[in-house]
């Protein structure tokens, strides 16, 4: 018999992992647990059962949280936080370090018992999974030691609840738990209901390495629970799960100024060229999909492969299925493991049971209990619901490109941004695509590519926030100066509220161009002294519509070098400079105030600021230990609609405008409500400062009525309120439907002519990070 022979015919022997350690840990628990609240495991309340889903056997018994055991578990996490966050970056980290060490020393028991409450393969467990959770404690007790010398004037947020999957449970826990803890907040964490586990073990070693009370809370149960802390006092909610549970969650919080990271679902693209190393990319389809059993919202669940190797791809991919092995995940041979739940084993074989195309199922051995083989469908168009729709199992569907423009245009053609993979030789090719593809993170030539510099989150229904690197830092800490109570700023409108037939000179910014306004309402501004100054047009949804459709129509904006950019701002500045004189008298005669001089000069000053930062403010190279890049480039937004200021009516309007155009966004802009004028003096500045048309556009009215159909508008990707109008919950509520970025006051007011007024938390909120992966090497 030849070696050839041998190799293809010789079968894999099974070498199961003892599951012994794990078993004697739960039993030594008692195979009961309790909550974990305030440094202690309380008593075993009402109970629910955590089952393997590879045999259906009972592991444990889990308590179901109550309400009271939510506001203990509260209390206990706001009674430690102060304490917590006095003892430093430097004291903070020794704990941080603690835990990781702890975690590396009980390695094997994490691994196995993930397995055993998960269901995935041990290799899953053991090579990936629990070394990234080990890494993320260390990569932030790092960032806690350097936290005092390198943010400087930034403080913890507080309380943190935090919502974590079943897909991950270890690892989802030590992305939130790591960096919370290093920037001094403390955490109530929820675990998934199938896979509450090794949080349990965790927190077992939280008192092992002496974690002061109260720092980590636990609390288990349904979804109910996770209800609770979402509605429980607490200062930011960090959840990842299904998108329809994250707007529920939105709109739950909205209005309540409290932090949100929301990662959601994905229903990612692997797109796969003519060029690229089919053997490699068949290997990164197997493991992106089946070696987790599909149990991944960024898995490239979405084959879209170019015409011409479709039918040669196609043959080798169903080849490989048919050797994949499914079993025991405890034995580390067996390449598939089991379905968390029944539940969702139902979900998938219902959603292939209906699927169209062509489905072809593995011709692998399948073992009783709860697995489903490797499944892959073929023949789909882009608009077919399983083309569309998070599967969240071993399922693979497909279609086919001709250009790489179209490929773009499919991957695109999802309410998801999560991630997305591209497969060519041709790195010209790859590094052309990324950029293009509508989602937070993306992988060259590779798969599922996780650290704990390198910042992961979506894009449009995939959620908002990332988690990772300083950018995830960012979302667990807020300024130390707490903003001033906002004060209703009054024009001096007399009985002007009543709206007016407009007269020729009041007219929008739209595209470009004055126009009229839909409604031919107009009010009248007047002075101290009650003379009449003008009118300004009150918008309508119509107008916003328009500019909105305008502001779609400047995407060239986007692509426009930095100089370009930077360019404009510099030139709209000059052109501020050589009519300060006038723009001050309107300003005082409008506000009855002196400090139209200062305003002007502080408007001019921000201007060339952020002209400065247009080719500044720009990405990083993660150092994530892989033979590779990560880079975490800083991208727009897109159209960004926001209410400025109604005080300092110029300086808050080019305090807003400007970071976000210097960035390449494109913006429809809500004057002051108070002073408007200001603004429509301003349109003749944009007008001869080379702004391309639908670059900047700007609308008068009620911000109350115009809030609410900028924040629900599909096209407007983020949304910014610095008005006095009590509008932030409404913003919030209304971004929930396509849960868009949200940046609002809350009730304060910022000081818009100190180092408030600008720098780099308005670059930040003008781009998302997108996150490339470009391993090298042959």
């Amino acid at each position: 018999m030849s070696v050839k022979d041998i190799f293809e015919t010789m079968e894999y022997g099974p070498a199961p992992e003892s599951a012994g350690d794990a078993l004697a840990w739960i039993t030594d628990q008692g195979a009961r647990f309790g909550c974990f609240i305030d440094g202690a495991f309380d008593a075993p309340g009402a109970v629910f059962e955590t089952r393997n889903p590879a045999t259906g056997e009972v592991l444990a018994e889990v308590t179901q949280a109550t309400a009271e055991d939510v506001a203990r578990a509260v209390a206990a996490a706001r009674a430690a936080q102060p304490g917590w966050e006095a003892l430093g970056g430097a004291g903070r980290a020794r704990f941080l370090y603690a835990l990781a060490r702890l975690l590396q020393k009980h390695g094997r028991l994490f691994a196995v018992l993930e397995t055993l409450d998960n269901g995935k393969p041990i290799r899953e467990s053991r090579d990936i999974d629990i070394p990234l959770a080990q890494r993320h404690f260390y990569h932030h007790a790092g960032q806690a030691q350097l936290m005092d010398a390198e943010l400087p004037g930034i403080v913890a947020q507080g309380v943190c609840g935090q919502i974590i999957p079943w897909n991950f449970p270890l690892l989802m826990l030590a992305w939130k738990v790591a960096p919370a803890l290093a920037m001094g907040n403390t955490v109530v964490l929820k675990p998934a209901e199938w896979t509450p586990l090794t949080a349990l073990l965790f927190a077992d070693i939280c008192r092992q390495a002496g974690l002061p009370k109260g720092v980590v809370n636990i609390v288990t149960g349904d979804g109910a629970v996770g209800e609770m802390i979402v509605a429980a006092e607490v200062d930011k909610i960090a959840f990842t799960g299904s998108t329809e549970v994250g707007r529920r969650i939105r709109q739950a919080t909205a209005g309540r100024g409290i932090g949100l990271t929301l990662e959601l679902g994905g229903k990612s693209p692997y797109i796969v060229f003519e060029d690229a190393d089919i053997d490699s990319a068949v290997e990164g389809l197997v493991d992106a999909i089946w070696f987790n059993q599909g149990q991944v919202c960024c898995a490239g669940s979405r084959l879209l492969v170019q015409e011409g190797i479709a039918e040669d791809f196609l043959k080798r991919l169903r080849a490989r299925m048919d050797k994949l092995r499914v079993g025991n995940p405890l034995d580390k041979c067996i390449d598939v493991g089991a379905i968390v739940d029944p539940v969702q084993r139902a979900r998938i074989a219902a959603l292939v049971d209906g699927a169209g195309g062509e489905v072809y199922r593995a011709a692998c051995d399948m073992p009783e209990g709860c697995f489903y083989p490797p499944v892959l469908i073929s023949g789909l168009s882009p608009a077919d619901a399983l083309m569309q729709e998070e599967i969240f199992g071993p399922v693979l569907v497909s279609s086919t490109f001709r250009t790489p423009a179209e490929a773009v245009e499919m991957a695109n053609n999802t309410r998801y941004g999560l991630a997305a993979s591209v497969w060519s030789e041709n790195i010209n090719t790859a590094l052309d695509v990324a950029p293009k593809l509508a989602a937070g993170v993306v992988w060259v030539n590779g798969t599922n590519m996780f650290d704990a510099a390198a910042p992961f989150g979506g894009v449009r229904e995939s959620g908002f926030g990332r988690e990772g690197g300083p950018e995830g830092l960012m979302a667990y800490v807020k300024p130390a100066k707490v903003a001033e109570k906002l004060v209703p700023v009054q024009g001096f409108a007399g009985d002007s509220a009543e709206p007016q037939p407009v007269d020729r000179t009041a007219k929008l910014y739209i595209g470009g161009k004055q126009a009229r306004p839909d409604s031919g309402y107009a009010r009248g501004i007047y002075d101290k002294d009650g003379k009449l100054l003008g009118q300004a047009p009150l918008a309508s949804r119509k107008d916003i519509r328009n500019a909105v459709e305008a502001a779609r129509g400047a995407k060239a904006w986007a692509g426009a070098s930095a100089h370009l950019r930077a360019q404009v701002l510099y030139y709209i500045a000059e052109n501020l400079s050589a009519r300060a004189e006038e723009f001050a008298a309107s300003i005082d005669r409008m506000t009855g105030g002196t400090g139209g001089k200062a305003e002007v000069d502080a408007a001019v000053s921000r201007l060339f600021s952020y002209g400065a930062w247009a080719d500044k403010f720009d990405g990083r190279v993660a150092q994530a230990p892989v033979r590779g890049l990560a880079v975490a480039l800083r991208e727009p937004c897109g159209v960004i609609g926001a209410l400025c200021p109604d005080a300092l009516p110029l300086l808050g309007l080019v305090s807003v405008m400007a970071p976000a155009i210097a960035m390449g966004n494109r913006v429809v802009l809500a004057a002051s409500e108070a002073f408007p004028l200001v603004a429509t003096d301003f349109y003749q500045v944009l007008e001869t400062s080379d702004v391309p048309g639908g670059v900047v556009n700007i609308l008068t009215g009620d911000h109350g009525d115009l809030a609410g159909p900028l924040a629900s508008h599909m096209d407007v990707d983020a949304v910014w309120s610095f008005s006095s109008s009590d509008v932030s919950g409404l913003i919030e509520r209304e971004a929930a439907g396509v849960l868009k970025r949200t940046w609002v006051n809350n009730g304060l007011v910022r000081d818009w002519m100190g180092a408030a007024g600008e720098g780099r938390a308005f670059l930040e909120a003008a781009t998302e990070v997108k996150t490339v992966w470009v391993p090298y090497g042959a």
